[in-house]
């Protein structure tokens, strides 16, 4: 998703091919800064596993007697032990560096250039450190690198030799294969074990030739290419997915940041009118649709059921879009309208203490306790406050209903696996079901957006809003310590009435306002980010 991609590695060239055809990148080779004089010797090959690990152990005893700090490299920790344990049997001191000993890494590192010291890595431990050769070293020949078996990657090989030879220093490198090993197993090394029988090959003689050395790269190739098949199979999955991402994200930046929220809100309203007419338009049901426009716009159908009938869709929709947002018009405007009262006797009182206010509407079943900056809330006469109450409830429906969407897909994803019995695409199964999932869920995120915003409503008792708005007006300078109770808000001007009144005023809360908020507090909008980066960005 960046404009621009790139990166750096000793071993990218031999997966050249794959960062083509994903990111459509080159690989370039750059020379290095001195010349390698590193020998790369042809791979050794034996019959058994048993034969291999004692030419390996006589090799290293051959290594140390000649002075030279040697590196075997093993594919397991499991391995590693072993060939720790027949080294101690032979009286060699050795370090061994696994996953067992990551405390001992770096100690173990800096050991692992001198004279005659032999260290046992796994091919995970260790990398991408320079092992700097002791005195006497280069003369005796450098580090010496022994693979104990070829990685099914060519990569992960070439990062074990790469650990000699750094910066022009000499060095060996050299293989030890099996016709046991997994990597053999898998291409008919079994043929070739009788070939050699059939020869007369005796136990623990080498093959060594460079046929058969470029035979193992093949076959590494090829392991290459079926994890490569893989992965690209898993990418083809996540495109979907992505371009799903695409859509929610950008919903959720429009939200957040607030510029298009109106846009997305309209947009959102008439693909509602679009939706209800469509459905009921071609079931013929002019009484569903009237329950379904209450329900979701709390309006009555601005059209007859002959009108409904016999005009073309389009217009039909049209005409529903403008009564609808005329009518949400007018209940935000009455929502701003209510609020303000309140707010600005906050603010005129209470301006300096406090920095935001916290309304609370609820459509009768659910409550939001909307957080709104006091100021600005008092500048707009109460806009800002509807406008951050879109933004609130625009963000939690999109999120709950994208984690639930989430969870489906990854179902969908395993029980299209299925398919293949059925002699279908999974991945084509998957894009077709995972289109109409989506549709669902955008279109059930839209009308629970759309019913939330227009019943959505100050909290009132029986005596209605203005006794609400009045009772908020009882606020008198602010105890010492506010507590989120309304009780606690209420001035002392009249005790009598105060304690009489409480349990009323607690029932309505209307408003509830908030303490300064420190800059690197978290936004009380919800977005996760800290208040110097949210709502605070415009007051710095």
């Amino acid at each position: 998703m960046y404009s621009k991609l790139s990166g750096m590695t000793g071993t990218a060239e031999t997966e050249a091919g794959e960062f083509w055809d994903i990111y459509k990148l080159d690989v370039v080779v750059i020379p290095t800064n001195r010349a390698i004089s590193r020998k790369d010797e042809q791979d050794k090959v034996f019959k058994t596993k048993r034969e291999k690990y004692n030419a390996v152990i006589d090799e290293v005893d051959l290594l140390v007697k000649a002075g030279r700090p040697v590196l075997v490299g093993t594919t397991s920790v499991e391995n590693s032990e072993l060939l720790s344990r027949m080294l101690k049997l032979r009286g060699i001191k050795h370090n061994v560096l696994n996953a067992k000993q990551h405390q001992r890494e770096a100690d173990i590192v800096a050991e692992a250039g001198q004279a005659g010291t032999v260290t046992i890595a796994t091919n995970m431990a260790g990398r991408g450190t320079d092992i700097k050769l002791g005195p006497g070293v280069k003369d005796s020949g450098g580090l010496a690198i022994i693979g104990t078996e070829r990685h099914e990657s060519r990569r992960v090989d070439r990062q074990l030799r790469g650990r000699a030879g750094r910066q022009g220093d000499p060095g060996s490198s050299q293989f030890f294969v099996s016709f046991e090993d997994d990597l053999m197993r898998l291409f008919g090394s079994e043929r070739i074990a009788k070939l050699m029988d059939r020869m007369g090959f005796k136990e623990g003689e080498v093959i060594q030739a460079p046929m058969l050395t470029n035979t193992i790269e093949k076959a590494q190739k090829k392991v290459e290419e079926n994890n490569f098949g893989t992965r690209k199979r898993l990418l083809e999955y996540d495109d979907v997915m992505n371009s799903q991402r695409e859509v929610i994200y950008t919903k959720r930046r429009n939200a957040l940041q607030g510029d298009r929220l109106s846009l997305d809100l309209n947009n959102m309203i008439y693909d509602v009118c679009e939706s209800l007419v469509k459905e009921y338009l071609e079931a013929r049901d002019y009484e569903s649709f009237t329950l379904e426009v209450i329900r979701n716009f709390s309006v009555d159908v601005p059209m007859s059921s002959d009108e409904f009938l016999k005009n073309r869709q389009v217009d039909t929709v049209e005409q529903l879009f403008a009564h609808v947002i005329q009518s949400y018009r007018r209940k935000t405007a009455h929502t701003a309208e209510t609020a303000y009262p309140v707010i600005k006797d906050v603010y005129l009182q209470n301006g300096q203490q406090f920095e935001n206010i916290a309304v609370p509407l609820t459509d009768g079943i659910k409550t939001m306790q909307v957080v709104a900056n006091l100021k600005k809330s008092y500048d707009t006469e109460g806009r800002e406050l509807v406008r951050i109450f879109e933004r609130s409830i625009t963000l939690a429906m999109i999120d709950e209903d994208w984690k639930e969407h989430l969870r489906e897909m990854d179902d969908l994803k395993q029980s299209v696996q299925n398919a293949v019995y059925e002699q279908k695409d999974p991945l084509l199964i998957y894009k077709f079901e995972s289109f109409e999932l989506f549709q669902k869920m955008i279109d059930r995120v839209n009308k629970e957006i759309v019913s939330f915003l227009f019943k959505a409503s100050l909290p009132s008792n029986n005596n209605g809003p203005q006794n609400q708005v009045r009772e908020a007006k009882q606020q008198q300078a602010p105890q010492p310590k506010l507590k989120t109770s309304r009780e606690d808000d209420l001035g002392n001007t009249n005790q009598n009435v105060q304690n009489q009144d409480t349990r009323e005023v607690q029932k309505v809360a209307p408003v509830r306002v908030e303490q300064k908020i420190g800059r690197n507090d978290p936004c009380p909008c919800g977005s996760g980010k800290k208040f110097k980066a949210c709502h605070g960005k415009d007051e710095a």
